[in-house]
């Protein structure tokens, strides 16, 4: 029983993993359609500051050491963001409705940044110690659950929760899901998009930017660490629905259970396969991913 329980939990804490690095994805490339091959070194760019940070209160605050981390939160998202919306501005608007040269010029600017972190830092990994208060963890019928992963999940929980009331219960939100569902219509009815299309790339990159952070409390980092996580965006995005959050969580959480389940009677790798066989397949039957938005488009 304790063994089922353990993979069940590892299900859910591999699936808030892929939650928070899918999120971002899912507003820029649901809303705008946009291939951004660069939002791995956007979670990258998160994940350095979170250092940075950490590197700040350890100079000249050693005695709130063990809260830098609440400091890097916020340092993370606005930086990310704040690098998202000058991508979208200088290069990402002129490049809309051509998919291929988005995607090379995304992809040109990843390894742009990846070359500046190790101009800055090196090409090594740094360690990110966590905070004190995340050592340990909470026994619960023999089975051990790490304080890190309860965090995370918390964190992306909250997150999501945050995401939702944005898009929900603000003007901006308003326009931001008014353009997903209908960009011509929109337009009409007066809503700048192409404000809309900044608003929603910085979002996105604030929070791969949070995932970033999220990150460090898992292990080393360094300046591919982005790359290793760009391949499960874009699967869990395209499986869950473009456009829809809940899909994103859907199919995150279900990516996540399913590959704990699979690993544990067979092998990481087999396991990675059989995964991606399982999503073909099941988008081969229904193309528009496990939720659909419905729009009013006679497209």
């Amino acid at each position: 029983m304790s063994v089922v329980i353990t993979q069940i939990f590892n299900g859910f804490s591999l699936g808030s993993i892929l939650l928070f690095v899918a999120i971002g994805l899912a507003v820029t490339f649901g809303l705008m359609g946009v291939i951004n091959m660069a939002h791995g070194e956007l979670i990258m760019v998160g994940a350095y500051m979170t250092y940075v940070v950490q590197q700040i209160f350890s100079k000249y605050a050693p005695q709130a050491l063990e809260y830098y981390f609440f400091a890097a939160i916020p340092a993370a998202f606005f930086v990310s963001a704040l690098l998202g919306w000058g991508l979208e501005q200088l290069l990402i608007r002129h490049l809309y409705h051509r998919p291929l040269d988005s995607l090379l010029a995304t992809w040109g600017v990843s390894l742009i940044l990846q070359q500046i972190v190790r101009i800055i830092f090196g090409a090594p990994n740094v360690a990110v110690l966590p905070p004190g208060w995340l050592d340990g963890g909470i026994r619960v019928a023999g089975v051990v659950f790490p304080y890190k992963r309860l965090f995370i999940l918390a964190f992306v929980i909250l997150s999501i929760f945050a995401l939702y009331v944005y898009l929900t219960k603000t003007p901006v939100g308003r326009r931001i899901r008014a353009v997903t569902l209908n960009r011509d219509m929109a337009s009409c009815l007066g809503i700048s998009t192409r404000k809309v299309d900044a608003y929603a790339f910085a979002i996105g990159s604030g929070f791969a930017g949070l995932a970033g952070c999220a990150l460090t409390l898992l292990g080393p980092i360094g300046p591919t660490i982005g790359t290793y996580y760009i391949v499960d965006a874009f699967m869990v995005v395209i499986l869950g629905g473009i456009g829809k959050l809940i899909g994103t969580v859907l199919g995150a959480f279900g990516i996540g259970l399913v590959s704990t389940l699979m690993e544990y009677s067979t092998s990481a790798t087999i396991a990675k396969v059989i995964m991606f066989a399982l999503i073909i397949a099941f988008l081969q039957w229904k193309p528009s991913g496990l939720v659909s938005m419905k729009t009013r488009s006679l497209d």
